[in-house]
């Protein structure tokens, strides 16, 4: 294909899910991916398009009673890529939906190769573009040139935060005798099962006392001057961090008992370590919650206090990485559009978004306003009260942007319903966010 008539540049979630809207549509589409030239990002591993980084999760799959699970549902009938290929790859995860990383990713990029309308183009670019549509969706782990073009475009610095990304042990290194397999609640899954998706690793409160020092006194990823007061994302904080904030801080986080009988005293531990199957065939386990900064040494060494991982073997330590996005609000208008340069739209995590799933939403959505205005059509964004258009109005809406800050979605980002029983209320924003969907659905204009 020697003609295009879009730039997506970015090959991850965000831009693979742009890329097949656009295509989908009928669109000739260039996709820039700088991995796969002998180039790599801190935190990437693979050329892989829509690489799972930090974890292998897309959060709950509830579109009953979560935010995430009806922003799932909503990119499903818009026909996502990120989500279709997300079912063949599914791994035991309760009621959450979460894949096998590298066949989610080869997935994706399968469909992608085999589009007629698609060619994907190993590159680094440097520069945005200064003409010619473009969506520009390389993530928060932009290249350091192509981030200082987009302060330029955008007449302001960049702003940056950090993440962070949890351990992954090989199963068979976990003593089972220590551990047991359960749910919280022994709440089954959408996809069926017996309610024993995760690894459950029990500590009494002298193992959760000695843990939590543990992480307070471990060494540290040391920071350049300009780092040293990192405005972590609060969804994505590293364990240590959390510790930080109070002894107990853990106990109602990431290693929380209720709701996990240990089948061995028939009660709650104290505490608990729980790791999620990270790949199809069960090799890998994720600990859940354990994104952490602490050096690779002090992490074997702590990690290996916890009960059940005595001997844990490693396929992955955790990790901490800079995030890029921008002031999204000020700068782009309702469709994405950057105002001082209409013809880039930016799309996912360099938005303001957080997560997987609000990520690729907003490359779907970015993806469906750029072939609208190339076809001449009218598309409204969806509204205010659905999961992709509370999202987008966070990206794009009028919020305080002195403070801006990556958000997942959720129920406050929706109108409110405060004539609803408290009780009630997850319910009844679903159903309204179901019914406003159907009905923008239907005023889309499809693509012959």
């Amino acid at each position: 294909m020697s003609n295009h008539q879009i730039h997506v540049i970015g090959g991850g979630l965000a831009g693979s899910e742009a890329a097949w809207q656009l295509a989908q549509a009928g669109i000739k589409v260039r996709l820039s991916e700088m991995r796969g030239t002998g180039e790599m990002t801190p935190a990437h591993q693979t050329d892989g398009l829509a690489e799972l980084v930090c974890s292998n999760s897309f959060r709950s799959d509830d579109a009953d009673k979560n935010a995430v699970g009806l922003l799932h549902q909503e990119m499903r009938r818009l026909g996502s890529l990120i989500m279709d290929r997300a079912e063949p790859a599914k791994v035991p995860a309760g009621s959450a939906l979460a894949v096998d990383r590298d066949v989610f990713s080869d997935g994706v990029t399968r469909a992608l190769a085999e589009h007629p309308n698609v060619e994907i183009v190993r590159e680094r670019i440097d520069r945005l573009p200064t003409q010619g549509m473009t969506i520009v969706a390389t993530g928060p782990l932009t290249a350091a040139a192509l981030a200082s073009s987009i302060g330029e475009a955008a007449g302001m610095e960049h702003l940056a935060f950090f993440d962070a990304i949890a351990p992954v042990i090989h199963f068979d290194s976990i003593n089972m005798d220590e551990c047991w397999m359960a749910n919280r609640w022994d709440k089954i899954g959408p996809g069926g099962g017996e309610g024993k998706d995760y690894i459950n690793c029990p500590m009494n409160k002298e193992q959760y006392q000695a843990f939590v020092q543990g992480l307070l006194d471990g060494e540290k990823t040391e920071f350049k001057e300009w780092e040293a007061t990192p405005p972590y994302f609060e969804g994505c904080m590293p364990i240590e961090v959390m510790a930080s904030r109070g002894p107990e801080t853990l106990r109602h986080g990431p290693m929380k008992p209720m709701g996990l009988d240990n089948p061995k005293t028939g009660r709650w531990p104290y505490a608990v370590v729980q790791l999620r199957q990270d790949n199809a065939s069960g090799t890998l386990w994720n600990m859940v919650g354990f994104q952490t900064k602490l050096k690779h040494g002090a992490q074997v060494e702590l990690l290996r206090t916890i009960p059940g991982l005595e001997k844990a073997e490693f396929a992955r330590l955790g990790g901490l990485h800079r995030n890029t996005f921008i002031q999204s609000p000020k700068l782009l208008d309702p469709t994405l559009r950057l105002k001082s340069a209409p013809h880039i739209r930016f799309a996912g995590q360099m938005t303001g978004c957080e997560g997987y799933v609000e990520s690729a939403a907003i490359g779907l959505i970015a993806g469906r306003f750029a072939a609208a205005e190339i076809l001449g059509q009218d598309l409204a964004p969806p509204p205010a009260d659905t999961a992709l258009g509370a999202l987008l109005g966070h990206v794009t809406g009028n919020v305080e942007t002195a403070d801006y800050q990556p958000m997942n979605v959720n129920f406050g980002l929706f109108p409110t319903l405060d004539d609803v029983k408290k009780k009630q209320r997850k319910e009844a924003y679903t159903a309204r966010a179901r019914a406003s969907f159907g009905r923008w659905l239907g005023e889309v204009v499809e693509p012959a």
